[in-house]
């Protein structure tokens, strides 16, 4: 498994709790998203001494869809993900939910949302690090711009703090 596709069934994996039914949550636990939530999506912060999330983009829910898709095998693109270019960050972002292993394939339930952008931190050099999802005033390959719409998995998402 290449790291850039472990990175992301680790996202998956401790989205869990974001995904989580309708049911109240208990104390420790994470609630359903909804509509009107702030969520964030950050990036960056995998290094030595930065550990915390350096790139991020902001936005509120604006609409939740609940889809069944194919889990395929997550595409090996035969290169490290130092070396990824955008057009295979977004291949890979395409491909989710994906799985490793071929016995694995199958259909799986995702939630969609469409966010609605308000804010955005991105990098515009290669500081250390190759570029990933958020880059030069993207979102894979999207410009971003305040108010724009973005349709992405929830998994990739965490709550964000309410703004005043």
């Amino acid at each position: 498994m290449c790291k850039a596709t472990g990175a992301f069934i680790g996202v998956l994996l401790l989205a869990g709790p974001f995904l989580a039914g309708a049911a109240p949550a208990a104390a420790g636990e994470r609630r359903a998203p909804q509509a009107g939530d702030c969520v964030i999506l950050r990036e960056g912060g995998s290094g030595w001494l930065l550990k915390a999330p350096t790139y991020w983009l902001r936005g509120t829910i604006d609409r939740l869809v609940r889809e069944r898709r194919m889990a395929g095998i997550c595409p090996l693109l035969g290169k490290p993900s130092a070396a990824y270019t955008r057009a295979d960050h977004a291949q890979v972002a395409a491909a989710m939910p994906c799985v490793a292993n071929a016995a694995d394939v199958g259909e799986v339930d995702v939630l969609r949302v469409h966010v609605l952008v308000d804010a955005w931190e991105t990098p515009w050099s290669h500081q250390g690090s190759p570029p990933g999802w958020l880059f030069r005033g993207q979102f894979l390959d999207q410009t971003l711009h305040r108010g724009m719409v973005i349709d992405m998995d929830a998994s990739w998402l965490e709550f964000c703090e309410e703004r005043s």
